[in-house]
């Protein structure tokens, strides 16, 4: 994150490099959904397809996902919330329905969890996302014109370029390329290094968003603000359920780390552009939140030193 935030101030501040600037933005843009289908598919690699099955703690965490949810529409609907405070609540609510990350079962399988069982629910919030966006968008802006329909099976074709294509790769490959699986699954933490790479790419990409935004500086702190404690919220909420089923990494990472370049994506085609900056900032948070995870992790596990973290 730090040398994705150093090597855009880098970039953007110094004169000489604006030209290799605008010569490395068309194809960093194109490398993020590339690396998100390689870490899929490698996470993928190594599924048991045969768990891929609904359990307890999924629904509890989209009962809960969908209580927010109704919170804030309900909060915009009955005080009629118009102005600053819609991007404000906008900013949030797109936090809160988007889908649980890609990137989720990277960290989640880090973390010692369930690898299956969080995938099963990011391809669940995925759909539960396709029908809500419709649903909830129209209501909180009247100038949002969509067709139900329409915005579904848009979503739902993101959907399917992001998760059933690295799905059915890895299956194939898995079930009838024997060797080639071999060689992707003893790459010791592949996916997770390509994870970290996006992360280095995104963050860049965010910061310049956040640099560009056109508003105040107070009113980006206070975007920021609402993101972070709504990032604590939703881990704390997760871990919370995860405890009850003795999920809370996987119900934790569930709840918390969010599909955020899909909602700067919904931001931006469907509500007010400056509420993008929400999900934008989220993305900083929920990952600081995940490399603390990490980091713990590594220092509970019995094969660190004791002089500390390798």
């Amino acid at each position: 994150m730090a040398t994705g935030t150093f090597a855009y101030l880098l970039f953007a501040f110094v004169p000489q490099l604006e030209s290799a600037a605008e010569f490395f933005l068309p194809i960093f843009s194109t490398i993020f959904p590339l690396l998100m289908f390689f870490i899929l598919f490698v996470t993928f690699c190594k599924v048991d397809f045969r768990k891929l099955i609904p359990v307890r703690w999924i629904w509890w965490v989209c009962l809960f996902q969908l209580l927010f949810i109704a919170v804030i529409v309900g909060a915009i609907l009955v005080f009629h919330v118009k102005g600053r405070d819609l991007i404000l609540l906008e900013a949030v609510l797109t936090c809160i329905i988007s889908p649980g990350a890609a990137a989720a079962a990277v960290v989640t399988q880090k973390l010692g969890g369930s690898l299956e069982e969080l995938t099963t629910y990011t391809f669940i919030s995925n759909f539960m996302c396709a029908t809500l966006v419709p649903v909830c968008f129209p209501l909180i802006d009247p100038s949002v014109h969509m067709s139900f329909l329409h915005a579904f099976f848009l979503i739902l074709y993101k959907v399917c370029l992001i998760l059933l294509v690295p799905m059915v790769l890895a299956y194939i490959v898995k079930h009838h390329m024997h060797r080639f699986h071999q060689l992707v699954v003893s790459i010791k933490d592949l996916s997770y290094y390509l994870w970290a790479v996006s992360l280095a790419i995104v963050t860049g990409m965010t910061v310049m968003n956040i640099c560009h935004a056109d508003t105040s500086a107070g009113f980006l702190f206070l975007i920021a603000l609402l993101g972070l404690l709504l990032c604590i919220v939703q881990f704390a909420v997760g871990r919370y359920v995860g405890h009850f089923f003795n999920r809370t990494v996987e119900a934790g990472q569930a709840l918390g780390q969010k599909n955020t370049a899909f909602a700067i994506w919904i931001a931006y085609t469907y509500l007010n552009p400056l509420s993008s900056v929400g999900p934008g900032c989220y993305i900083l948070w929920q990952n600081i939140v995940n490399s603390i995870e990490i980091w713990q992790k590594r220092r509970e596990s019995p094969s660190a030193p004791k002089g500390g973290v390798r």
